[in-house]
């Protein structure tokens, strides 16, 4: 069934964001990119990463570095509240964990909504934004998921990975 609306080109996650908050400015990502939605856990800090990265959760079974989203985009660090949550994407072969404000909806953004990012309007970086969504009484910067990290910092989410893992393995040994 699903390959027949892809065949049609009615691919239900087209022009699809899920929409969230920092510090009440309004992001949206590709809807395709997100793999799930989780509450605020505890997080196990990997000493030598950047303030950004703040650790990695065991997710299932599943090891996953978690980016506070606000540092990362240079915004006041605040407590974490009952909204504040973690939003998992799959970015460049890797699981990331992205600490948002809180999520607000999954939108649907036409093309013809989209303005291409300004020229200097914006604390973002150009390359993280794919565009500018146009809504009824609002506008969202429209991430792209691809660019998000620069090479450095997947490098740093790889390491946080790889010492979560290890942390993980030795906990485990010491259960058994």
């Amino acid at each position: 069934m699903y390959e027949e609306y892809l065949d049609n080109g009615m691919d239900t996650l087209q022009n699809r964001y899920l929409m969230f908050e920092l510090d009440k400015e309004m992001f949206g990502l590709k809807i395709c990119f997100v793999k799930e939605i989780v509450a605020m856990q505890p997080i196990n800090p990997i000493p030598e990463t950047p303030d950004f990265i703040r650790g990695v959760i065991n997710l299932r079974g599943k090891i996953i570095p978690v980016i506070d989203m606000r540092l990362k985009f240079g915004k006041t660090p605040i407590t974490y509240t009952d909204r504040t949550c973690i939003v998992v994407i799959e970015a460049e072969q890797l699981s990331v964990g992205l600490i948002v404000d809180r999520v607000v909806e999954v939108q649907t953004i036409d093309d013809e909504q989209i303005a291409p990012p300004p020229g200097m309007f914006t604390e973002v970086s150009h390359a993280y934004l794919s565009g500018i969504g146009k809504m009824e009484d609002r506008v969202a910067l429209l991430l792209n998921c691809e660019k998000l990290f620069s090479e450095n910092e997947l490098e740093e989410a790889r390491v946080s990975l790889y010492a979560g893992l290890k942390n993980f393995e030795t906990t485990e040994e010491i259960k058994n």
